[in-house]
């Protein structure tokens, strides 16, 4: 199952990307003040410099600039991964010149400090059911829970949607229930925050 997610959601954000370029758009985001306030809550689970992160689910790799704005390329050391193609051959030309920045396509055990994963469990399509999707939900967790040493951070489209703002292809998590698991799997140290002007929420565990 995880496979046909996999190839339908690589499918839909590489089209995305060749539509609209290295741009939020292209990432499937609304704007960059949208996409930065995202980066704000998931970052909140870095303590302090320096810092090995991994961008789960990178896209072109906005991220790094985010992060510029707060560490010198000295304190940080950044990966992304991704699965698309494209996204990966844009972000290494994006960021071409930058040592302390890399990407990859395929990750091996390689630990990280932090993991951060934005916007990974919101396009659904039609891959799966609600059981199935949360399955998947489940599983990426733990590949990311395994690749952090002191924490990561994840968000997803909340179920307190207004019902006339959801979309059919895309899926809302009950974030009271990942909560729990994440308290009763992961760590005694877990944050939601759901206080931000967006329909999702950013679930951050410290380990």
């Amino acid at each position: 199952m995880s496979g046909k997610i996999l190839k339908g959601v690589n499918k839909y954000y590489s089209e995305k990307l060749g539509e609209h370029g290295r741009t939020p758009k292209g990432v499937d985001w609304n704007s960059q003040e949208s996409q930065y306030l995202r980066f704000a809550q998931l970052c909140r689970v870095i303590i302090q410099a320096p810092l090995n992160i991994l961008d789960y689910g990178c896209g072109y790799g906005e991220l790094v600039n985010y992060l510029r704005k707060y560490y010198t390329n000295e304190e940080f050391n950044y990966t992304g991964y991704d699965i698309s193609d494209s996204m990966i051959v844009q972000a290494k030309e994006l960021f071409q010149s930058n040592t302390n920045v890399s990407f990859l396509q395929n990750l091996s055990e390689e630990k990280f400090d932090y993991v951060v994963a934005s916007g990974i469990f919101n396009v659904r399509l039609d891959l799966a059911t609600d059981n199935e999707w949360k399955e998947y939900i489940i599983q990426t967790l733990q590949k990311i829970n395994s690749l952090s040493v002191k924490g990561f951070s994840f968000n997803a489209l909340t179920s307190y949607s207004d019902p006339e703002h959801m979309k059919d292809y895309l899926y809302y998590s009950d974030p009271l229930w990942l909560f729990d698991y994440c308290k009763l799997n992961f760590s005694k140290n877990v944050a939601l925050l759901h206080d931000y002007e967006l329909y999702e929420f950013t679930m951050i565990i410290r380990k």
